[in-house]
């Protein structure tokens, strides 16, 4: 036995390092040994933060008896979800269409032609809650190949055939109507008591609220106001230190699968962000803050870059692995910290209750209403330094070109809106360490663990991320090189993953084929590639004035418009395009001016708070090379001057921030 991870980039494969089972990564040679044994392949797939997949470890994957049932009878791939999205992708597509449900661990079987014939997701030890025991599964499936393998393979084909002949057209447009309509079905999903949309559980609607916050519709701040207030004090927010765990599992934000994931903390920093920018709210603004604190206490590598997850599960006082055992609190536990008085005040602040909000009398952390700010800062800073005391979740410390680029996204608008530079120079250091050291061979990877890059070629929204962030850092530093980064990141991807149809494949051209080319229009925690690249080309096209850059945009957002009516919980980041380009179109501000005069910096800091969604503000000196934008924008009477333009057609320049504010508002 052989297992061959120990050499991964990936921390969820690291961990099963050390397993009985002879785990393979994917590869052809994989299946090669599959092909040359004549047995079938089982796919594991997950990921580092992921609960039941360690549960699935611990039980079954650590266990010898269970290994030898594997080792003798399949080829055993392991996969990290986070690395290998397409691989994931395209057998979820399968594992739903055979099973009706999807998750982690997802446990697929294949031919040893890729093909899958049977998939499930977690499979206990035993017999338990109507699932039959995982040593059954694979006593079952090895016999089948034994006795009725030409049928498995028969079977294998005509799904895979089956699955890539679904795909829906989606093509359509999005005006008005189509807008108006999206919006009423959100409406009706809205949960007006508790935020959020639908039932439990509850993912945090990053992209929704995206589009809400572009929308003139009069019940759009509500809905946005009401979700993000209300996970702000629910308990999938960590009240201590900031952050949000992955979802809720009820519908009230109480009890949090507690993982964290970068991408979602990095598209709620955009929401929290546009609730300040829109409302100034005190709570978004404090929100807004410890999330940027989080971020880079709790995720920053030494690298510069952001790690990917913090694991739901650690060891509680007991020595035992348990999810949530970090962040739950008791009274007592509060009163051992805090001393009776304070303990009290706590409990009842933090709706911290005699038999517990989450399991065995412990409670998650609440705060439904505002307090005293000096006792509650006082407060935290207590029960976040003996929580320090705890064991602490494990970290997934790869770095994932697309998380990384949405959270470099954030925190760039995060400081130009906010003021503050510190933030903004943690964000060029994270993209300086994902371009020098995700780009190879001409093209992008996609995922790195200290300093070395992985194997896995980059997918579209890799290259849609980085170049949305690359398109904001040249904005806001007036950054030639990062608008070639920037345009060579679009090119490449307009080139590698086109559909031919004005869309965009999810993977290259170029990339390893599998049954089926991923190709997903749709937005679940993450915006689908499509999308992102909607998002990047149309931003990148507001800086420069590219022609072709918009009209691909436009071509790619009507190839899947389809959804916005279909599906808005499904389409946030295209129905938030589909508003900016029908409702509130976006502006270039041009700024010409010393960038460091305070002048500049207080209409640059203007522009980026009040523009339009979407907009563009480049502040440099007049006819700046490289720079359409400020070419012949010239200083009034010596001074910073602002020009409000829309497809590069300027209103008339003005030099102060009230002159800018209402030039801004004016349609």
């Amino acid at each position: 036995m052989a297992n061959r991870l120990a050499d991964s980039t990936s921390p969820y494969l690291l961990q099963h390092a050390d397993n009985p089972v002879d785990w393979w990564e994917w590869g052809d040679e994989a299946f090669a040994e599959a092909a040359r044994r004549e047995v079938p392949v089982l796919l594991s797939v997950g990921y580092a933060a992921c609960h039941w997949c360690h549960v699935m470890a611990h039980e079954s994957f650590e266990d010898e008896r269970i290994a030898a049932m594997i080792n003798s009878g399949f080829v055993a791939i392991k996969v990290d979800r986070e690395e290998r999205p397409d691989v994931d992708a395209v057998y979820m597509q399968a594992t739903q269409a055979l099973t009706g449900q999807g998750g982690w661990p997802m446990t697929v079987f294949l031919t040893p032609d890729r093909s899958p014939f049977f998939a499930g997701t977690y499979y206990p030890p035993a017999p338990r809650g109507g699932l039959p025991s995982f040593p059954q599964v694979l006593q079952a499936i090895g016999e089948a190949w034994r006795d009725r393998r030409e049928e498995l393979v028969t079977a294998a084909g005509t799904i895979s055939d089956q699955l890539a002949g679904a795909r829906p057209d989606l093509a359509g447009q999005a005006g008005a109507a189509e807008i108006g309509q999206a919006i009423a079905t959100l409406r009706r999903d809205y949960d007006g008591e508790r935020g959020g949309f639908g039932t439990a559980p509850k993912f945090p609607p990053s992209l929704v609220l995206e589009a809400l916050l572009r929308s003139a519709d009069p019940d759009a701040m509500i809905m946005v106001e009401g979700t993000l207030e209300a996970m702000a004090r629910g308990g999938i927010h960590d009240q201590l230190a900031g952050g949000f765990a992955r979802y809720s599992v009820d519908a009230g934000w109480v009890v949090p699968h507690f993982e964290k994931m970068l991408y979602d903390n990095a598209l709620l920093l955009g929401s929290y962000v546009g609730w300040w920018r829109r409302t100034g709210s005190p709570l978004a603004e404090r929100v807004t803050t410890d999330l940027v604190d989080w971020l880079f206490t709790e995720l920053r590598t030494p690298e510069g870059g952001f790690a990917s997850s913090l694991d739901a599960d650690s060891l509680d006082a007991e020595g035992t692995l348990r999810e949530g055992a970090y962040y739950a609190w008791t009274p007592e536990q509060l009163r051992d910290v805090l001393g009776p008085e304070d303990g009290a005040w706590a409990a009842e602040v933090f709706v911290v209750t005699a038999n517990g909000t989450f399991e065995d009398g412990a409670s998650t952390l609440q705060l439904p209403a505002d307090q005293d700010p000096v006792r509650l800062a006082d407060i935290r800073r207590k029960l976040a330094d003996a929580r320090a005391g705890r064991a602490r979740p494990g970290r997934d410390d790869k770095i994932i070109t697309a998380w990384n680029g949405w959270a470099i996204d954030a925190l760039v608008q995060a400081a130009m809106i906010m003021n503050r530079p510190d933030w903004l120079e943690v964000a060029r250091h994270a993209a300086d360490l994902v371009w020098r050291v995700h780009r190879v061979d001409d093209g992008l990877r996609r995922s790195s663990r200290q300093g070395r890059v992985g194997t896995a070629a980059a997918v579209l929204e890799d290259y849609a991320a980085l170049a949305q962030a690359a398109t904001r850092l040249t904005a806001a530093g007036a950054d030639a090189e990062w608008l070639s980064r920037a345009e060579w990141l679009a090119d490449r991807m307009i080139t590698a993953f086109d559909d031919g149809a004005g869309g965009f494949y999810d993977t290259a051209a170029e990339a390893e084929r599998l049954y089926l080319r991923p190709k997903d229009p749709t937005d679940n925690a993450t915006p689908s590639g499509l999308s992102a690249a909607v998002h990047a080309l149309t931003l990148l096209a507001e800086l420069t004035g590219r022609a072709d850059y918009a009209e691909r945009a436009e071509r790619a957002a009507a190839s899947a418009a389809g959804l916005i009516t279909a599906a808005p919980r499904f389409a946030g980041w295209l129905l938030a395009d589909a508003i900016s380009r029908t409702e509130a179109p976006p502006v270039e501000v041009a700024i010409a001016g010393p960038p460091d005069h305070p002048d500049t910096i207080e209409l640059r800091r203007t522009a980026w708070r009040l523009a339009p969604a979407g907009s563009v503000v480049l502040a440099g000196p007049p006819d700046l090379p490289g720079f359409a934008l400020l070419g012949q924008r010239t200083m009034i009477d010596n001074r910073p001057t602002a020009y409000v333009c829309r497809n590069f057609v300027c209103r008339m320049p003005v030099t102060t921030v009230a002159d800018l504010t209402t030039a801004l508002a004016s349609p």
